[in-house]
């Protein structure tokens, strides 16, 4: 067989795979009879928005859930009500399973953008074609995939709008636009914009003030024009709905759940579960402000040395480490993660996070939906399994911010960060 056969035939080879291990994991699914619960809660919120109910009264599904999300998201969710609840589920998981496939790729161009020292442990298999075919045959298996494929969850769409706008080229009159849809959706990837903002107006004050010509800004206008945009409309179409999130609803945050849940990966659930109380409160708010102005220093500060890859996962983690609620599926960050350490650290490092990712081991440990609450029960070993995620992504921002201070020595250089900013 030839260089260019052998080449040719991997998209094929990587294409049956990535199809099998899918097929296998819908049987999974099916098998372990997957209610897609949020999902239907999504549905119903549609429904209630085009009929002009109440949608913070509004509550759906066998558990009586509420809706949590700002009143755009009601609007982006009534074509659900165009299909059936089989046909709704089917469309769902393959949606999902597409946008695993493309947050994957994704990933790639990000971490590609790093430059090719950032691909220097198997540079050749993440250029290759098919490789995120391979990947996301693999990835498909991890915990936080598994659950937003159980709930009907949207977190890999929220995941690949950032990804898209920041792997976006500078000249680009998208980039940003994803960011601030996101935002509308769901408040978290907001942090994203203060990135963008940041770095933006650090930039200016080393290039000189000529805001058209710094992207970083440019971007963080563009963002907040989409979230403004699209926030104002919702508010026009649903006035009262819009009143009543932004007043009230937004600052309610014990209507996401509970916060001592296992399920919880955020510093709010592991300290609840620590001090065995459902409100952790000034420790918590103490650990988030601490831990919120550490890792947003270190995303900027990589994102000034030319290092996107690290300055992208560092916000998400920092993102999801101070929210209040953080449930396990939306750690479907990890797919980024895994690729980034995957370049950059040994083999061992990018396993056993793996590991912790594929492992499931966080439902190891006494749990029960409401009103039980075995988490305030738990030991010390049972905590720690429950606080896993947590304690990796804090792990993740001390081993970024060795990078980061290692680059401040001209690891990457005034050359890299240049062309970061241009690119």
């Amino acid at each position: 067989m030839t260089a260019r056969t052998r080449l040719h035939s991997l998209p094929l080879a990587a294409l049956g795979t990535c199809l099998l291990s899918f097929a296998a994991f819908w049987v999974a699914q099916r098998a372990a009879h997957v209610t897609m619960l949020d999902l239907s809660v999504y549905r119903a919120e549609g429904a209630t928005a085009l009929a002009g109910g109440d949608l913070y009264a509004m509550r759906a599904t066998s558990a009586n859930l509420p809706m949590t999300y700002p009143p755009f998201a009601a609007l982006l969710f009534t074509p659900l009500t165009l299909v059936g609840v089989p046909e709704m589920r089917t469309l769902a998981t393959l949606g999902n399973l597409l946008l695993l496939v493309a947050l994957v790729h994704l990933s790639l161009r990000l971490v590609a953008s790093g430059g090719p020292a950032a691909l220097r442990r198997g540079g050749a298999f993440w250029t290759r074609p098919g490789a995120a075919l391979w990947l996301a045959a693999v990835l498909v298996w991890c915990e936080p995939v598994w659950q937003t494929f159980r709930y009907g969850q949207i977190n890999l769409l929220m995941a690949v709008a950032v990804l898209w706008d920041l792997t976006r080229r500078a000249d680009s009159r998208w980039a940003g636009v994803g960011i601030g849809l996101a935002t509308a959706v769901k408040l978290t990837p907001g942090l994203f914009v203060v990135l963008l903002l940041v770095v933006g107006v650090a930039r200016a004050r080393s290039d000189g003030w000529a805001p058209w010509r710094n992207e970083w800004l440019r971007r963080a206008v563009r963002a907040t024009a989409a979230f403004l945009v699209v926030t104002v409309v919702s508010a026009l179409v649903l006035p009262y709905d819009s009143r009543r999130f932004w007043t009230e609803m937004i600052f309610e945050t014990g209507r996401v759940g509970r916060t001592e849940e296992t399920a919880n990966q955020s510093l709010s659930g592991v300290l609840a579960r620590l001090l065995h109380t459902t409100d952790p409160g000034v420790w918590w708010m103490a650990a988030a402000a601490l831990v919120g102005l550490a890792g947003l220093a270190v995303a900027v500060l990589a994102a000034l040395h030319g290092d996107r890859p690290v300055a992208v996962v560092a916000c998400a983690v920092t993102a999801l480490l101070v929210s209040p609620i953080s449930w396990s599926h939306h750690w479907v960050w990890c797919v980024p993660a895994l690729i980034l350490l995957a370049t950059r650290v040994r083999p061992v490092w990018t396993a056993g996070t793996a590991l912790v990712f594929g492992s499931f081991a966080l439902w190891w440990v006494p749990h029960a939906p409401a009103p039980v609450r075995l988490e305030l029960h738990q030991n010390g070993w049972q905590m720690l399994l429950s606080g896993l995620y947590t304690l990796l992504g804090l792990a993740l921002l001390g081993v970024f911010a060795v990078w980061v201070a290692r680059a401040g020595g001209g690891r990457f250089g005034a050359g890299r960060a240049q062309a970061f900013a241009n690119e």
